[in-house]
């Protein structure tokens, strides 16, 4: 995907531009400091305008004035900030959605960041609301050949964009680590937007790899080292495909030396399954395209290496991610068959489909033991059951450990990338227990998600852990503010939030 947004920092100003952004609140006033910039006439026209079309400055709400009488610009854009309560709950991330939503043709724009005296304007809102307008422009049409007329908010080459205010020097400080965030959130996009005839394991490793050029340490292992280490439940799920499986380690030591010392690192974990057929317990034909995006837990991994190794994070942390793909052939792994994970733990297939847990036991086993994590977190799309459950609005979060389920949930809530926990217990438990094995990889119908996590819990030990189940909310989400995109990236930001938050130096 190419640049269509070139966003630039200065004190307000609105000359030789397209369109300019202005914001007014709930009482439909201009604040004193956009008239005095746009002199009496424009004041007075744009006046008109709110009158006459009943604009009432309502949160996120929208009015385009083309060609405003006395000013110099070719539309001028009014966005609503709402009220006291509206502007104080600012989502300015969402907010850069909707404006470069209405941005339409414009070759360039200049956004007034000014409002109400209770309106926060400093660095870090100008730098949140360029990445919602980053992350709102990304289109994934790179093996599109012709031009789609009817996609109204698709802009033709490079638009430039200046966010005007006072903290521009603040702004243009703090957009690096912003920018850094956007693009995490972009490549976990089109990793999940890309064909599985491209994004097989090998290609994927390929593009994880690529964050050397960031700092990240990066190990690939491939079949024979698999084989080796003992990871024979995830060689299991690929051993039906033509395409070898992998492993991919990321590293990203930010921390100072004394406290890493202290901790080990912060693990993240991620389902990487290029194209799930569901094996020889293959799924039925309608919809199976959408399993090219069976490896967002991988994706949001290497997206959110990405952000914290752009932004120089703080913090000591690993990304794995298991790569394989899960195909039904002569050589593919049937139920029935029984398999000695790498934690020596034994697991009968009874559902070659349930496969995304096989991968992730013997990656989360090899990280806990390899690397002595402070915590885990694993992302996967793991079961349709949690959209049954949570639908699309929240990931599924299942957990040992209290504070890191009440960290995520306030990460989840500052960035609208929200999680909901469900229950782990030992009744639950007893349903994947199997008669010829240490265990089964599925627990039945019932409580699908529930049964998924208890199969994963088995391989952290006592580490904290949680386990995300995305399902719902990694492909094919409803479209937001600042994503209109088969794959959301979804992810990214929350963890990287709940690394700043709480762990970094």
């Amino acid at each position: 995907m190419s640049e269509v947004l070139k966003i630039t920092y200065s004190a307000p100003d609105i000359s030789k531009t397209g369109s300019l952004i202005v914001f007014i609140g709930d009482d439909g006033q201009l604040p004193d400091a956009v008239r005095k910039l746009i002199g009496t006439t424009g004041a007075q026209s744009l006046k008109r305008a709110i009158e006459a079309e009943n604009f009432k400055g309502k949160a996120k709400a929208a009015l385009t004035v083309t060609a405003p009488h006395g000013l110099e610009v070719e539309r001028v854009i009014l966005i609503g900030i709402g009220g006291e309560k509206d502007r104080k709950e600012t989502d300015y991330v969402r907010l850069g959605g909707v404006i470069a939503g209405r941005l339409g043709s414009a070759k360039s724009a200049s956004v007034l960041l000014i409002g109400p005296s209770d309106w926060r304007v400093d660095g870090q809102a100008a730098s949140d609301l360029a990445m919602g307008m980053r992350l709102r422009a990304y289109r994934f049409d790179k093996y599109q050949t012709k031009k789609r007329d009817n996609d109204t908010e698709k802009t033709s080459g490079t638009v430039s964009v200046k966010i005007g205010l006072a903290a521009h020097a603040e702004a243009k400080k703090l957009s690096k680590a912003g920018e850094g965030i956007a693009d995490g959130v972009i490549l976990a996009r089109n990793l999940v937007n890309e064909p599985p005839n491209v994004l097989d394991p090998v290609e994927f490793a390929r593009r994880a790899s690529e964050l050397t050029k960031l700092g990240v340490e990066v190990t690939v292992l491939d079949e024979k080292q698999l084989a080796k280490i003992g990871m024979r439940a995830l060689l299991g799920v690929g051993q039906g495909s033509s395409k070898e499986s992998r492993v991919v380690i990321m590293r990203w030591n930010g921390a100072k030396a004394a406290k890493s010392a202290k901790t080990g690192p912060l693990a993240f974990i991620g389902k990487g399954v290029v194209f799930d057929t569901g094996g020889i317990s293959i799924k039925p034909a309608a919809g199976m395209e959408d399993m090219k995006g069976d490896m967002g837990g991988a994706a949001c991994v290497v997206g959110l290496m990405h952000a914290l190794a752009s932004r120089k994070a703080k913090v000591n942390a690993i990304g794995a991610i298991g790569l394989v793909e899960n195909m039904p052939d002569g050589n593919a792994q049937r139920p029935g068959d029984i398999v000695t994970s790498l934690s020596g733990q034994t697991i009968e297939i009874i559902n070659t489909d349930a496969e995304g847990r096989l991968v992730l036991g013997d990656v989360l086993w090899y990280i806990k033991e390899h690397y002595k994590p402070s915590l885990m977190i694993d992302l996967a799309t793991l079961t349709g059951a949690v959209l049954v459950a949570l639908g699309q609005e929240n990931a599924g979060l299942f957990s040992n450990n209290d504070t890191l389920s009440e960290r995520l949930h306030a990460a989840g809530v500052a960035t609208g990338e929200t999680v909901w926990r469900l229950p782990l217990s030992t009744a639950y438990d007893k349903m994947i227990d199997s008669k010829f094995a240490d265990m089964k990889n599925t627990g039945g119908r019932f409580a699908g998600s529930i049964t998924a996590a208890q199969f994963l819990k088995r391989f952290v030990g006592d580490t904290p852990w949680v386990h995300l189940d995305i399902a719902g909310t990694a492909m094919g989400s409803p479209e937001s503010d600042i994503n209109k995109s088969w794959g959301s990236g979804w992810g990214v930001r929350l963890l990287d939030r709940f690394v700043a938050d709480y762990y970094e130096d």
